[in-house]
């Protein structure tokens, strides 16, 4: 038994977590509430060890937002503006081109395309957008849109949820992305996001895009007016769904930034409570096979860390990423391949990179730590937290 259980009143609790049991509701609970964070961490390793061995993923992919106009105006979101601001904008179809096309020369596999309600661009700028980027390369994935656009461009073609996903499937559109799940707990949900999708239409649309096939991420928002029990409510309906349809392939929980907005939250959450949040994540969503550490959120510090406690991916190398910095991040726009893969040596992990769906396009293996991916030799990873990590997690 790992070190940091074997005194712990969380003892019993590791050792269902390692014969591979399904915890409750009751126990995520608990454990969200434990100050034992090593032990926590050490059993969501051990379930993420045993769902992706000694491996940690990334992807080479670029952030585009078509348009920060919107017709709602939710109490935490920093991003969205009306025609009235001066510093709102929208792109052209052509202008979104030339971001991909500048971007395929970095080597990108993926775009991932998101934006606010727009309140006047008609259905058929989304479907001509996605078929010049499938037009510009057929192996760039194409992952876009979350629930409540989806919602909202059915509104606009005037067609329901399936008869729309399937015009964009066809159009190009290869996964849909996870935004927009906050908290899916009413009475939060009213209180953050007022007028938006409610928490069974987000799931709806995800059930829907599942059925025909595809696949899509899932989010949560934490760290804001939630309770921790809003927060085992909202992996509770998306553990439910992964049970029904199996089409979710990762998990990405998302660190609330409180600047620019309506919420009287005065500060991001702290960095115990994101490892934690990571950690409960992966133990109680068993059904799921990755968890990501979204280092625009977290820091690429304290995603590294978060490695060891239940995460099995960084995201990607993202470029232009507006919402988060729009919030308040002060993480950079962009990091380059070879600082992805050195975070996760650094963790003693061997880095992996991916595509939208999770799957290996290329491994690194992991040589010494200090390697980068132009010195890379292919070799038999190991194991073990380095000292660059103990730094990392002490001042994280």
């Amino acid at each position: 038994m790992h070190f940091f259980t074997q005194r712990s009143p969380l003892r019993e609790l590791h050792e269902k977590v390692a014969a591979g049991q399904r915890i409750s509701e009751s126990e995520a609970l608990r454990l969200f509430e434990s100050k034992d964070l090593n032990s926590v961490g050490a059993m969501a390793d051990v379930a993420c060890r045993r769902k992706v061995g000694n491996r940690a993923t990334y992807i080479l992919n670029r952030y585009i937002n078509y348009s920060n106009y919107c017709i709602l105006s939710c109490q935490f979101c920093s991003f969205a503006r009306k025609k009235r601001d001066a510093d709102g904008f929208q792109f052209t179809i052509e202008e979104i081109v030339q971001k991909a096309r500048e971007a395929l020369h970095l080597g990108i596999t993926e775009l991932h395309i998101v934006g606010g309600l727009h309140p006047s661009l008609p259905f058929s700028y989304y479907t001509d957008m996605l078929k010049a980027l499938r037009a510009l390369d057929g192996r760039l994935q194409l992952k876009a849109f979350t629930a409540i656009e989806i919602l909202h461009l059915a509104w606009l073609a005037k067609k329901s949820v399936p008869e729309t996903l399937g015009a964009l499937k066809d159009a190009g559109l290869d996964s849909l992305t996870g935004g927009g799940a906050e908290i899916f707990r009413p009475e939060v949900r009213s209180a953050i996001a007022k007028g938006k999708e409610s928490a069974a239409e987000y799931l709806d649309v995800h059930r829907t895009w599942h059925r025909m096939g595809g696949r899509s991420t899932c989010t949560m928002l934490y760290g804001h007016v939630e309770s921790l029990a809003d927060r085992v409510d909202h992996l509770r309906h998306l553990r439910e769904l992964q049970d029904e349809t199996h089409g979710f392939v990762g998990f990405v929980p998302l660190p609330y930034h409180p600047e620019n907005n309506r919420i009287p939250v005065r500060h991001a959450p702290s960095g115990f409570d994101a490892l934690r949040t990571i950690a409960v994540s992966r133990i109680y969503l068993d059904n799921f096979d990755h968890v990501t550490a979204y280092w625009v959120g977290m820091g690429l510090k304290l995603a590294q860390v978060a490695l060891s406690f239940g995460a099995d991916d960084l995201h990607g190398t993202i470029l232009e990423e507006h919402i988060f910095h729009m919030a308040g991040s002060k993480s950079p726009q962009l990091q380059t391949e070879a600082e992805m893969v050195k975070a996760i040596r650094e963790a003693g992990l061997s880095p992996v990179q991916r595509n939208t769906f999770y799957e290996p396009l290329k491994s690194w293996g992991c040589p010494p730590c200090a390697a980068l991916p132009s010195q890379v030799t292919e070799s038999a990873p190991k194991h073990g937290r380095s000292e660059i990590l103990e730094s990392n997690l002490a001042t994280g």
